[in-house]
């Protein structure tokens, strides 16, 4: 019997084997991961890493101690240590109380300032000031606007410069500043390029604005990320990062597409769909984008229309002038001859 009790049962063979083989599985599914959020592409993208980096740092200094302390403190007062020293009448200690509170407190204040300066300084709304960390964007450069639709479920971008729209395909030239403003047709979505810069969220009657700028040509993955329904799960779409050169060629081969987005084509595209491949559309209708903004593509009044007339009326929702498309070109005006005509004076948003 004894030349059989070092012999290790099949089952527990079998469990170590399987354990093995995940933990294989596992490491070759990692080998496969490309983490994006930690080698940006953008320099907006870039600053938001380093913020995460520096803040999961200071909290390390407080987490990796305590973890440590809290095993060093278990073995050595363990039960079966018995050399272990006992001080029954212990009740305070100024330098435990001092490293207790000092230490969080200082590495509170230091992440408080790194993350108040950050937010402000990466906010979406704020114009670029800087290419990447060497260079600053040049006086007589002008952003790259592109206007950004989630739809169900795909996603339209509309070039108001060049006249032209794209269907889950974007591009934009290296080192130019790219001024994006987002809405919606149905629900809430959120736009997200990982290489490019943070996700802001597209909502429906409202417009959401992103500044920033890709430093690297190349072909990166763009999708929603935020549940939208059935057809969220294939809402991606890819963004081409361009020389100039190949920006005006991508343009021009847009407009060769021959087909135009009118409010009529418009209406047939935002019908719900899944899977759509790359569309693209050589002409656009004029003001399309304001349409889409304030819900009236189809007919019928404007939201900024209707806003301006409650608020000649007396009926004006502050909350609702949240929602409404301020000082576009489709609308301003309308607000302003509206007020101006009510009150003898133009209400500035």
């Amino acid at each position: 019997m004894g030349r059989f009790d070092s012999v290790v049962p099949p089952r527990r063979v079998q469990g170590r084997l399987l354990l093995r083989c995940a933990a294989a599985v596992m490491l070759a599914c990692l080998a496969g991961c490309n983490a994006v959020l930690l080698a940006p592409s953008g320099d907006m993208a870039l600053r938001q890493r380093d913020l995460i980096i520096i803040a999961t740092c200071l909290m390390l200094l407080i987490i990796v101690p305590v973890i440590i302390l809290t095993l060093l403190f278990a073995w050595r007062y363990r039960e079966s240590a018995t050399d272990a020293p006992y001080n029954p009448d212990w009740d305070h200690s100024t330098v435990l109380e001092l490293a207790i509170w000092a230490a969080p407190l200082l590495i509170i204040i230091a992440l408080g300032a790194v993350t108040w300066v950050s937010t402000h300084q990466l906010d979406p709304y704020r114009p670029l000031t800087r290419i990447d960390a060497g260079r600053p964007v040049p006086a007589d450069v002008k952003p790259l606007t592109v206007e950004v639709v989630a739809m169900d479920w795909k996603w339209l971008f509309l070039y108001p410069e060049q006249g032209i729209a794209t269907v889950n395909e974007l591009a934009a030239p290296v080192d130019r500043p790219i001024a994006f403003r987002i809405t919606a047709t149905s629900v809430m979505n959120a736009f997200f390029v990982p290489s490019l810069a943070g996700m802001v969220y597209a909502m429906p009657g409202m417009e959401t604005k992103l500044h920033a700028v890709i430093n690297k040509s190349g072909v990166y993955e763009g999708f929603s990320a935020n549940y939208s329904g059935a057809g969220f799960s294939h809402m991606r779409f890819k963004f081409h990062g361009l020389s100039n050169q190949d920006f005006e060629s991508w343009i021009q081969q847009v407009k060769s597409s021959g087909q135009g987005l009118s409010t009529d084509t418009y209406l047939k595209l935002a019908q719900p769909s899944e899977r759509d491949a790359v569309q693209r559309y050589a002409s656009v209708a004029p003001g399309l984008y304001d349409l889409i903004l304030n819900r009236c593509v189809g007919g019928g009044r404007c939201m900024a229309d209707t806003m301006a007339l409650d608020r000649s009326r007396g009926k004006f929702d502050p909350f609702a002038g949240i929602c409404t498309a301020r000082n576009t070109a489709a609308t301003a005006p309308v607000f302003a001859s509206e007020s101006a005509r009510n009150d003898g004076r133009v209400l500035l948003q």
